[in-house]
């Protein structure tokens, strides 16, 4: 399952730049010209994408090789040689943006994440993406929350109920919601309510939540939420948690954080390829 959805984001990345025709700049080149190369990093980084890159350059030549000197997941400083690479320079040439896009865009999720994670890693919070992806690389992007040393909200619609408030709305309430949520979801299936005020919280609580998100509340509501919660359920905040307050909603007492800019406001890493 995991390499078919890798197969099927490079074959999508590559059908962008070739689109069933050709590369006629790499047609420029010799086909038999064989060439080394190097993958450099301008910036510090968690290295994040190597199947993805790898993928890349094996489906334009099946004979390229790609030597990585560092693992993914791995600490780089900036200016390190990543990998090199050794084949015919058209299936190189072809294939070099497509790899570099996912190392660039997966390893910016990973460092951001790796960065977050270091300023609450003393708290056993979790830290928790969310569904705010790139579209087409949900399961690409919540790879590298893990290998930042983040965790996985549900990946979809499909493996997790978070009732919000539409939901709330639109099925009369937060106790007839809940009641029907335990009536129909199957047992496997996490349930979870986004509640915005402490009378929901208590709402909740009543109609037996077990895991509830606190949506955009402020640090001492929070507070006053964990205290009355008093571990009946799982608490999780979200909204408004960037990384220079994310250490004082750890401490608050929550059992999680879910925060959307992870994977949905990041920068991509500076990645160039180099012929030796």
């Amino acid at each position: 399952m995991i390499n078919a959805i890798i197969a099927k984001n490079v074959a999508d990345a590559l059908m962008e730049d070739i689109y069933g025709l050709s590369d006629w700049t790499s047609n420029l080149i010799d086909t038999n010209l064989i060439i080394t190369a190097s993958l450099l990093t301008r910036e510090d980084m968690i290295l994040c994408g190597c199947p993805w890159a790898n993928l890349a350059f094996k489906l334009c030549d099946e004979n390229i090789k790609v030597n990585w000197n560092v693992k993914e997941g791995t600490f780089v400083a900036k200016n390190t040689e990543l990998c090199k690479i050794e084949g015919r320079a058209c299936g190189v040439l072809k294939a070099e943006r497509t790899a570099i896009n996912f190392i660039q865009t997966l390893s910016a999720t990973a460092t951001l994440v790796a960065s977050y994670v270091e300023v609450i890693k003393d708290t056993n919070i979790k830290l928790m993406d969310t569904r705010k992806t790139i579209p087409g690389l949900r399961f690409a992007q919540k790879y590298a929350v893990t290998i930042g040393g983040g965790c996985n909200q549900r990946f979809g619609l499909y493996d997790g109920v978070l009732i919000k408030e539409n939901h709330i709305k639109a099925s009369n309430g937060i106790k007839e919601v809940l009641k029907k949520a335990y009536t129909i979801t199957p047992a496997n299936i996490p349930i979870q309510i986004e509640v915005e005020t402490f009378e929901q919280l208590k709402e909740a609580l009543d109609a037996n939540a077990k895991l509830i998100l606190l949506d955009n509340m402020s640090i001492p509501l929070i507070k006053k939420c964990v205290k009355h919660t008093n571990k009946k359920a799982q608490l999780e905040v979200s909204g408004n948690i960037d990384i220079n307050n994310v250490r004082k909603y750890a401490l608050t007492g929550v059992d999680r954080i879910s925060i959307g800019a992870l994977t949905k406001n990041i920068k991509a890493i500076d990645i160039s390829m180099r012929i030796q």
